[in-house]
């Protein structure tokens, strides 16, 4: 199998057939020019040195090195092979709170760490953690957003969960109800696949109905498992406040919490605990692995250096090769009748 890893580049291949154009008009324009001087025949005895064939094969030369030099930019790989797989895990996706809210700190110092980034630091460290199961993103606030498929590309997760803001819902508030919907819409159909969604969230529901979705999850065989972010006691949310000009104080509702964890028939922690990492992973380790195939991709080896010498060879037998004619080739006059009548009058 032979590929490239920037394909877009093989695009500055046209310059190849463009160039060649140019030369062959800067030749047209030159014999034009020698003719306005008289007879080519006779004009071309004046300049004996002059080659007629080295300038084709200095171009030929130039333009092979152009094209090889184009795809070592375009990176050609060579060997790459495709592999089924089979692990065990489950799956797992993640209902992520992003409203306003969690801009608030996690703590009751207004100054501490906000829970958005508690959130990202336990998630990630959680991540490292799954080995072989895959997981998913969905973001929520007042409406939810799937934000990431289910995968086992976990470079790939955290990097979304680094680039969580509010800004990416538009409606706000908090719709818990909606985010366990679409988490359980998107896991696969596999019924023998064991699953699990993680709401981490500050529990402020503005919408209702959260309990009632959980339960409808552990119907499906679907565990839920909460993280609480903030305090019970609350703390200012920075930057906002009521028409009247009161600052706004956001708390974490820690009952709802328990409930849904409850209804879910998964586990409620603390975000703040230190132990919340490793409870909710021994949690998660309850659930039976079930066997999935997935397929993967090893890269080709790398061409680069099988072009990069074609281009240095190309470019140094460029520079070997002059203008004018070489010595042991002066008596010889390709495609010419007198050639053809001096390999005639030999015979």
């Amino acid at each position: 199998m032979f590929d490239f890893a920037y394909p877009k580049y093989l695009y500055l291949l046209a310059l190849v057939p463009l160039f060649v154009l140019l030369y062959i008009a800067a030749r047209a324009s030159r014999r034009a020019k020698l003719r306005r001087f008289g007879r080519p025949d006779v004009v071309a005895s004046l300049m004996p040195d002059a080659s007629r064939y080295t300038p084709a094969v200095k171009i030929t030369l130039a333009m092979f090195a152009l094209a090889a030099m184009v795809i070592m930019l375009a990176r050609p790989r060579a060997g790459a092979k495709e592999q089924q797989e089979t692990s065990a895990g489950i799956e797992v996706m993640i209902a992520f709170d992003v409203s306003n809210s969690m801009l608030a700190s996690s703590t009751e110092r207004p100054d501490g760490i906000s829970r958005l980034d508690r959130a990202r630091l336990l998630l990630e460290k959680l991540v490292d953690k799954l080995d072989n199961d895959k997981v998913g993103l969905v973001i929520f606030a007042g409406q939810s957003k799937m934000q990431l498929p289910l995968t086992s590309d976990f470079y790939t997760a955290k990097m979304y969960l680094n680039e969580l803001t509010p800004s990416q819902i538009a409606y706000q508030g908090t719709d818990m109800a909606s985010a366990i919907k679409m988490a359980m819409n998107g896991f696969s159909p596999a019924e023998d696949m064991h699953k699990a969604i993680i709401l981490i969230t500050d529990a402020e529901d503005h919408e209702g109905a959260a309990i009632e979705t959980a339960k409808l999850a552990a119907e499906n065989g679907i565990q839920i498992d909460v993280i609480g972010l903030g305090t019970p006691q609350g703390t200012l949310l920075p930057g906002f406040s009521t028409p009247e000009g009161t600052p706004v104080i956001t708390k974490l509702n820690e009952v709802l919490a328990q409930e849904i964890a409850k209804a879910g028939d998964g586990i409620y922690v603390n975000g703040a605990s230190p132990s919340a990492l490793s409870d909710l992973q021994e949690q998660l380790d309850k659930l039976q692995k079930s066997e999935f195939s997935s397929v993967s991709y090893t890269a080709g080896a790398e061409q680069f250096p099988t072009f990069a010498f074609f281009a240095f060879l190309a470019l140094l037998f460029d520079i070997f090769v002059v203008n004018r004619k070489i010595s042991w080739l002066k008596g010889i006059n390709f495609f010419t009748k007198e050639s053809i009548n001096k390999k005639e009058g030999a015979k």
